[in-house]
C-alpha cells in the first residue's frame, strides 16, 4: 500500500465522527472533517512514515501531493503538511511552488501558517533565495500569500531578519483585512520577545492598525 492510502486508511480508522461537525464549523470549512484530532493526524502520518522506512524525497513529496490535491477530507491536508515537515525536506528549495499553492488552494490560517514554519527553515538553509520569495509573495494580489510572506520568520527566535520583516510589513500595513493585520501583529510580537526596545521603537514610528498594534505590544 502507497504512504498516500496508509495515511487515509489509518485516518478513517481513527476517526471520531462526533468530532467532526465541530471542528468543520470552528475552521469555517467547506471540506468535511474526519473526526481526527491535529496532533493525532501528525502523530499517525509520521509512525506511518517510519513504518514503511520511507526516506526518500521523492517519495514523501509526492505522498504529501496525493493526500493534498486528492483530499476530501481536512485531515488528509493536515497529513500533507506533517510529511512537509519531516527532517528529509526540511529547507528543500525546491518545494517553494507547492508551499505557495498550500497558500493558494488551502486559502485559510490552519493551512498558510502551518505552511509559514516550512518557509522558516528555508530561510535558515537557503537565506537569500527565501527573502527574494517572500519579498515577491508581500505584495501578491491574494491575501493568504501575503500572510504567509509575513509569518515566514515565525519560530526563528535571534534568527528573525528585522529589516527583511519590516520589508514585508511595509505593503500590507494599509490592508483592513483581519487576518493580515493579526498576522502584522503577531510577527511583531515574536520579536518583541527578544528585541523589545525596537519593536515598541517600530510601533510609534509606524501607523499600526489597532489590531496589530495590540497584537505586537501584547507583552510589553
Amino acid at each position: 500500500m502507497s504512504l498516500s492510502a496508509a495515511v487515509r486508511t489509518t485516518l478513517r480508522a481513527a476517526a471520531d465522527a462526533s468530532l467532526a461537525p465541530g471542528q468543520q464549523a470552528y475552521m469555517k470549512s467547506a471540506m468535511p472533517f474526519l473526526g481526527v484530532r491535529g496532533p493525532e493526524v501528525r502523530r499517525l502520518t509520521r509512525a506511518l512514515v517510519r513504518e514503511q522506512a520511507v526516506r526518500e524525497p521523492a517519495v514523501l513529496v509526492a505522498a504529501a501531493r496525493e493526500l493534498w490535491d486528492d483530499a476530501t477530507h481536512r485531515e488528509e491536508r493536515y497529513a500533507a503538511a506533517a510529511i512537509l515537515g519531516l527532517r528529509p525536506l526540511k529547507g528543500d528549495l525546491s518545494l517553494v511552488p507547492f508551499h505557495e499553492h498550500i497558500a493558494r488552494t488551502g486559502a485559510w490560517w490552519d493551512h498558510v501558517d502551518e505552511a509559514a514554519g516550512r518557509v522558516a527553515d528555508l530561510h535558515d538553509a537557503h537565506p537569500v533565495e527565501t527573502a527574494q520569495t517572500v519579498l515577491r509573495w508581500s505584495t501578491d494580489d491574494f491575501l493568504w500569500v501575503r500572510r504567509l510572506a509575513i509569518l515566514s520568520q515565525l519560530g526563528r527566535k535571534e534568527r528573525v531578519d528585522r529589516d527583511l520583516l519590516t520589508t514585508l510589513i511595509e505593503p500590507n500595513l494599509a490592508d483592513p483585512d483581519f487576518f493580515i493585520r493579526k498576522a502584522i501583529g503577531w510577527s511583531l510580537r515574536e520579536v518583541a520577545r527578544r528585541h523589545p526596545a525596537w519593536v515598541r521603537a517600530y510601533a510609534d514610528s509606524h501607523d499600526l492598525s489597532p489590531l496589530s498594534r495590540r497584537e505586537a505590544l501584547k507583552h510589553l
